[in-house]
């Protein structure tokens, strides 16, 4: 026995929140705009499951999530099943399976909720809202390159008219130190962008990456730096699609801020190609993240996931859908003729002594009265 009192009936797990009004309307809404923006641009809406076996789940890029993945027994199938931690391997499995015989290049959207296993210091919510596409087929620059501006407008369209897009390619960093020791340090001297401790245990790469790390920044001027780097000849592909890839973003939107960071390879771990990682000027938090990767059979696909809820706090606001107070026995044609003028109705079920006074309880900003809509005073 325990004289500890029960938990307040409003406390949740850490890391979970309730979303409550006007922020529930504000994500809904944003998540519309983003997906309505996905369709205008050719991508086609799938809803894959909340949870799947984890014989699927994990396949292909999946594994990279499965330590974020909770996991449980299916009572019916006696069968391992997760709860996905990420959209984007389900894409790819229903691309691979369900969409195998659709023509490519394959355009998809998703929004859905995620739940991880743990949140991060900065980043401690485990439930998170996705919104996102996912181009399958053809590995080429210029799919790469609407992957993004296809992003970029829908944040646009968010209302958030300064974004900064960060290019890398994480097969770089890898492909060029193979073997070379010590290893583990090294990657802890990138991780940390060190030129000290990079020149302390790069060895005779040493100044080949800290060309690499100076070249990071402003996309053209990194990109000339980058150029003029001596590499070998297969890092030096990884390179030019580097360029290649910027020089298609820079034929659809030229004006879009992009910086380049050759050296950074954190956090893409399944990534085989060019990645990104989008920001608003000015704020750590990532507003959408993605790149090139391999399905399970092997095709080639490209795709980003923006976040509704950092999207949420960075993007202005629209103003709240005016609310107007109809007194207990307006009729309906008036109620359904007030909401096609964009008010929500909120309807007196009992005669209230004072409209006014209850239209204000009710946090209103118009009542009606005298056959129209009268602002409140104050609201």
């Amino acid at each position: 026995m325990t004289d500890d009192p029960p938990p307040h009936p409003a406390l949740l797990p850490a890391g979970f929140t309730d979303l409550l009004p006007p922020d529930a309307e504000a994500e809904a809404r944003l998540t519309e705009t983003l997906t309505a923006s996905f369709t205008a641009h050719g991508y086609q809406r799938v809803k894959p499951p909340l949870v799947e076996f984890e014989s699927t789940l994990f396949a292909g890029s999946g594994a990279a999530v499965a330590e974020q993945t909770f996991r449980f027994m299916d009572p019916e199938s006696q069968r391992m099943m997760g709860l996905r931690a990420d959209t984007t391997p389900q894409i790819a499995r229903i691309a691979t399976t369900r969409l195998a015989h659709a023509p490519r290049p394959l355009r998809l959207a998703y929004a859905g909720q995620c739940l991880l296993v743990r949140g991060s210091h900065l980043a401690p919510e485990r439930q998170v809202a996705q919104a996102g596409i996912e181009l399958i087929g053809p590995d080429l620059p210029a799919a790469d390159a609407e992957i993004i501006t296809a992003a970029a407008a829908a944040l646009h369209a968010a209302g958030l008219e300064s974004i900064s897009i960060d290019l890398t390619m994480p097969p770089l960093i890898p492909a060029l130190l193979g073997d070379a020791a010590p290893h583990a340090a090294l990657i802890r001297a990138l991780d940390r962008k060190d030129a000290a401790d990079i020149t302390a245990q790069g060895g005779s790469l040493a100044p080949v990456l800290l060309a690499l790390l100076h070249a990071a920044g402003p996309a053209e001027p990194g990109l000339a730096a980058l150029a003029a780097i001596a590499l070998p000849p297969q890092i030096r592909l990884l390179a030019d699609r580097l360029a290649a890839t910027v020089a298609a973003i820079r034929a659809e939107a030229p004006d879009l801020r992009l910086t380049i960071d050759p050296v950074e390879f954190r956090g893409y771990r399944y990534h085989t190609g060019i990645a990104v990682t989008i920001f608003a000027p000015g704020r750590q938090a990532e507003l959408g993240r993605g790149g090139r990767y391999l399905c399970d059979n092997g095709e080639s696909a490209t795709g980003i996931t923006l976040y509704p809820d950092t999207i949420l706090a960075v993007a202005p606001r629209h103003a709240p859908r005016p609310r107007i107070f109809l007194p207990h026995g307006t009729a309906p044609a008036i109620a359904a003729s007030c909401r096609a003028q964009d008010f929500a109705t909120i309807i007196g079920l009992v005669p209230a002594a004072d409209d006014a006074a209850e239209a204000r309880r009710l946090h209103c900003t118009h009542l009606w009265r005298a056959d129209r809509a009268l602002p409140l005073q104050g609201s």
